[in-house]
């Protein structure tokens, strides 16, 4: 018999796997009308934990939809397999940053409460399979979420917005208090869903220098760019791209981060010519 079975309500939120749950029926609305599923969509949610959100999303698709669901703990995978039939919910016991989401049909709507101590490593894991992906609608610390969105110029601007921004439309739900959830969580929550550019956005010349450089920009973001980048760029590369080497990180656009980026490129190019 299932630990399930025995014990149909008994789960305690563990903190290695930074279980909160959800339990504001109000707020577990407002996310599902978000998302607004549809009939025939493929959705995969990212810790479905006690399926407060799966059963409404379940519920909105109907006959046609149905769900992948990632979920890592096994006593709570045992609980969703033995209240779902897998003809509308298919259980994958796996982490989430292992979990190979080309193995499912595309477009793939992903959605999830994401555990907040790793959330930014599984956005960047999830940028792998872009291509894929339709939307993402995520439960975040809403302090991630602001540094998500952040403009240029704005002090939370760091290297996950850039980052995102460059391959997203960033969109800022709602905010969600503490209350909504058991156990009660230190910090705030917000709703962000995340769109892909597609094949027409700008792409940098070389993605992995791309990342080296807004990486280096903003691990000295207190520094001017003329100095933390200094060993990338030649005084008259500023120029030449029309970016201020007074300005700091937090400052530039993701199309002038690019612009040195492929400035720099460029250059080791023409060098490896010579």
């Amino acid at each position: 018999m299932s630990e399930f079975a025995k014990h149909p309500t008994a789960h305690r939120a563990r903190k290695r796997f930074g279980q909160n749950f959800l339990v504001d029926q109000s707020i577990i609305n407002r996310i599902v009308e978000a998302i607004d599923p549809q009939p025939g969509q493929h959705i995969v949610e990212i810790g479905p934990g006690q399926a407060a959100i799966t059963r409404k999303l379940i519920h909105a698709m109907g006959l046609n939809g149905s769900i992948d669901a990632i979920e890592i703990d096994r006593d709570l995978v045992a609980r969703l397999t033995h209240e779902f039939d897998d003809s509308k919910l298919r259980v994958h016991q796996a982490d989430a940053m292992e979990f190979d989401f080309a193995t499912l049909p595309s477009p793939l709507r992903v959605v999830g409460n994401l555990p907040y101590n790793i959330s930014t490593p599984i956005l960047f894991r999830l940028c792998e399979f872009e291509s894929r992906i339709s939307d993402l609608t995520f439960m975040l610390q809403k302090e991630v979420v602001d540094r998500m969105a952040a403009a240029a110029g704005d002090g939370e601007r760091g290297r996950l917005s850039v980052m995102l921004q460059y391959r997203f439309k960033i969109e800022k739900c709602f905010d969600v208090p503490p209350t909504a959830f058991k156990p009660v969580p230190a910090v705030d929550s917000s709703i962000v869903r995340l769109t892909p550019l597609g094949t027409e956005r700008l792409q940098p010349q070389d993605e992995t220098l791309f990342a080296q450089i807004v990486t280096t920009a903003f691990t000295q973001r207190r520094k001017m760019l003329r100095k933390s980048l200094g060993a990338w760029m030649t005084p008259e590369a500023w120029t030449e791209i029309s970016v201020n080497p007074q300005a700091r990180a937090e400052e530039l656009t993701c199309e002038e981060f690019m612009a040195i980026s492929d400035w720099v490129f460029g250059k080791k190019a023409s060098t490896a010519l010579r």
